[in-house]
């Protein structure tokens, strides 16, 4: 149940952020860009509302599995944690051991989820006009959609090519995933009385919000080198690995260039973890229920 909860919460989650994403990912990307407002109006400008939903499709199918696989490992990986150190799955986990799992759901994300996120920064990325934007002919984009993006990739730039950035996703999601679901846990303890044994629904809405932001807070140094490193290769964007675009990406632009989309993504992450948290609850409590009164 905590892989078929995992993924219907993930899946809900992404369409609630998807737009703010991609403003995100083009304002870490490219430098013409004012600020939020700015992305905005020209993306709705030039593209109208499907601007902010390209590589939308994509997105959904993987994020609901990987989010099924994420919650998944995570609990399986801590019933194992705690039934070798305690000799009961079901005995109180420690922090360090919320942490580990936190940590290996993460790495398991990676394999999963970089293929989709290459897609998905590409598409964000890709330019193509909106027809009642301009007098001219409107060309034929690269990219016709998420599974065509992926097919392009592979056949241009081999297999390889779907996991770029790898090393920047293996960063930020070992340690935000830690970071994730140790917040999550303990903000639910601590705001839950004692006489409770499941925290509230609200409890759920507050505590997975703020996991969502502490950890995009933390992750989003490593989320920009990972969209600098995805998108296609031109002559501003040829990155030989992860400390090269870090190395690159300072020089050229200050140390704050590590930090942009920071105030979108912890905007992003509060609705979206929400979303994901409380329905991952609902799901279990509702299979919980139809099972005992079964």
């Amino acid at each position: 149940m905590d892989f078929i909860a995992g993924a219907i919460g993930g899946g809900l989650s992404t369409a609630v952020g998807y737009p703010l994403d991609t403003v995100k990912v083009r304002i870490q990307t490219e430098k013409h860009y004012k600020g939020f407002w700015h992305c905005v109006q020209e993306t709705y400008r030039t593209e109208k509302v499907w601007g902010f939903y390209k590589g939308v499709s994509a997105s959904v199918l993987a994020v609901s599995v990987v989010s099924s696989v994420s919650f998944g490992t995570y609990k399986n990986f801590l019933c194992t944690i705690c039934k070798l150190r305690y000799g009961a799955a079901d005995a109180k986990p420690s922090k360090l051991d919320v942490s580990l799992a936190g940590g290996a759901a993460g790495a398991v994300r990676v394999v999963l989820t970089n293929p989709s996120e290459v897609a998905k920064v590409r598409m964000q990325t890709q330019r193509n006009p909106h027809p009642s934007t301009t007098s001219q002919p409107v060309s034929k984009p690269k990219y016709l959609g998420s599974l065509h993006c992926l097919k392009v990739i592979t056949k241009e730039e081999g297999f390889a090519g779907l996991y770029k950035g790898c090393s920047a996703l293996l960063c930020r999601d070992c340690s935000a995933s830690a970071v994730y679901f140790l917040s999550y846990t303990s903000l639910c303890d601590w705001l839950t009385p004692a006489e409770r044994s499941k925290p509230s629904f609200l409890v759920v809405l507050l505590s997975g919000g703020f996991a969502g932001v502490l950890a995009w807070g933390l992750g989003t140094p490593m989320d920009v080198l990972k969209s600098r490193m995805q998108i296609a290769e031109s002559d501003q964007h040829k990155y030989k690995g992860l400390i090269h675009c870090a190395r690159e990406s300072v020089r050229k632009e200050g140390p704050k260039v590590l930090f942009k989309g920071l105030g979108l993504n912890c905007a992003r992450a509060f609705p979206v973890n929400m979303v994901v948290f409380v329905t991952y609850e609902a799901v279990l409590r509702f299979a919980d229920h139809y099972t005992n009164k079964k």
